[in-house]
């Protein structure tokens, strides 16, 4: 089990640029890939970003060009850098943890996630 940890939220106007972090906590000396996800309002949970224990970077169209995902696995830190935020990125962001994922595709997917974080809300004014 990996407990999770979100923080770096908040209210932002447009353009603006946010830096959200999630902390693990675990004994399990097992390797996880970490996804960010975000859930707006009476919509789906859905990918954001997602890294693997040796660094390899996946990202939703949406993310690309604006959001920069990186990994301190000494730390057991998980850093999203947020940038020109909009208002349709306004959500709240969860950070998971899975070890077991039979495809690539399955990074995508939040169900094949073991463990999530409390999640921290991102809220962008237009």
């Amino acid at each position: 089990q990996v407990l999770l940890a979100e923080s770096g939220g908040g209210l932002v106007q447009a353009g603006a640029s946010l830096r959200l972090s999630c902390v693990a906590s675990t004994r399990n000396p097992t390797p996880y890939f970490v996804g960010w996800f975000r859930q707006a309002p009476g919509k789906e949970r859905e990918f954001v970003a997602g890294i693997t224990w040796k660094g390899t970077l996946y990202y939703a169209d949406s993310a690309k060009g604006r959001f920069t995902l990186s990994r301190d696995n000494a730390k057991k830190t998980v850093s999203l850098q947020m940038n020109s935020l909009r208002p349709e990125d306004t959500a709240v962001y969860y950070c998971g943890a899975g070890t077991v994922f039979n495809t690539e595709d399955a990074y995508y997917r939040a169900r094949e996630y073991d463990d999530w974080g409390q999640g921290t809300q991102v809220t962008v004014s237009s």
